[in-house]
């Protein structure tokens, strides 16, 4: 990997870069390519999901305590990474769920909300760019919302006449989004668990993945019914798994050392499914399906 290799990912929170991509991400940087992290919020709103974090004092500053967390994993991960400066909009829940707050994410207008990356893009001028799908990986409203930030700004950076003042203008090649719970990964895991005499956590998921399959008539294999993209490029990280759960680990407020996250051994998850997954989206280079690389086709791009 030469240097000049840039790769951007956007995420919508503090945590999500560590959850998702981060082995592909420490890869890249360990061979040399320059990895930068766009994360559009700063959390605000996340709950405090670790019980040994559940402190008034944690609860009193939370967006500092996160902005802390983050550093932590910028520095386990080895990238680059800033801050694009919109509140979270939090996780609505209930029947019917609340409106989202004013002035949040997720309400944001779409020309207003993509300007910070379009900035970023043209500063950073990414070769490749990673995001999430149409559905957000899950339905929480700013993973939608970074979803459109991400596709506008992949467009509107290379348009001379988009966004004024931002930079100069610059063609991002490859976009792609995170294929990250899938649910044949699961079930791989899941299998290999039990084949080793080990004690799934992933069987009463499953028991009600089954259960919305026979409610609804879903299709069996597609991880409880979500439509998943299809995986173009698996890209081989397992070596970085340790990195990955390291990074995680330091977002202290939103992850249990000791809950589900971990309880695949990793020797398990490196035997039966040693890659990142990834849907190619958009490209304005040749390269042949499935891929291995997120520079597949790049090279012959860039001048060395």
């Amino acid at each position: 990997m030469q240097t000049q290799f840039r790769l951007m990912a956007v995420h919508a929170h503090p945590d999500d870069e560590s959850s998702k991509g981060a082995a592909t991400m420490a890869r890249y940087v360990r061979e040399g390519a320059q990895v930068l992290v766009c994360t559009l919020t700063g959390g605000e709103r996340g709950d405090v999901l670790n019980p040994a974090m559940d402190r008034p004092e944690v609860k009193a500053d939370m967006p500092g305590v996160r902005r802390a967390e983050m550093a932590r994993a910028r520095e386990i991960l080895g990238v680059q990474q800033r801050f694009l400066g919109f509140v979270d909009s939090g996780l609505p829940e209930g029947d019917p769920k609340p409106p989202l707050p004013d002035g949040c994410f997720a309400l944001t207008p779409l020309a207003e909300a993509a300007e910070p990356l379009v900035r970023a893009i043209r500063e950073f001028r990414p070769h490749v760019i990673i995001t999430y799908d149409e559905q957000g990986g899950y339905p929480h409203p700013d993973h939608v919302m970074t979803h459109k930030v991400s596709v506008a700004a992949f467009e509107a950076a290379a348009d001379p006449d988009a966004y004024p003042g931002t930079g100069e203008p610059w063609q991002a090649l490859k976009l792609y989004y995170f294929v990250s719970f899938h649910g044949a990964k699961y079930v791989a895991f899941h299998e290999e668990m039990l084949r080793r005499g080990l004690e799934s956590p992933y069987t009463k998921i499953f028991e009600e993945w089954q259960d919305r399959v026979k409610a609804r008539g879903i299709e069996e294999g597609r991880g409880g019914g979500r439509d998943e993209p299809e995986i173009t490029t698996r890209v081989a990280c397992g070596d970085f798994f340790e990195v990955r759960d390291e990074a995680l680990k330091a977002h202290a407020t939103q992850v249990d050392p000791n809950g589900f996250w971990f309880r695949c051994p990793l020797e398990v998850q490196r035997a039966v499914w040693p890659t990142e997954d990834y849907h190619l989206a958009r490209s304005l280079v040749d390269s042949d399906l499935p891929e291995d690389d997120l520079f597949a086709g790049v090279w012959e791009r860039v001048s060395l």
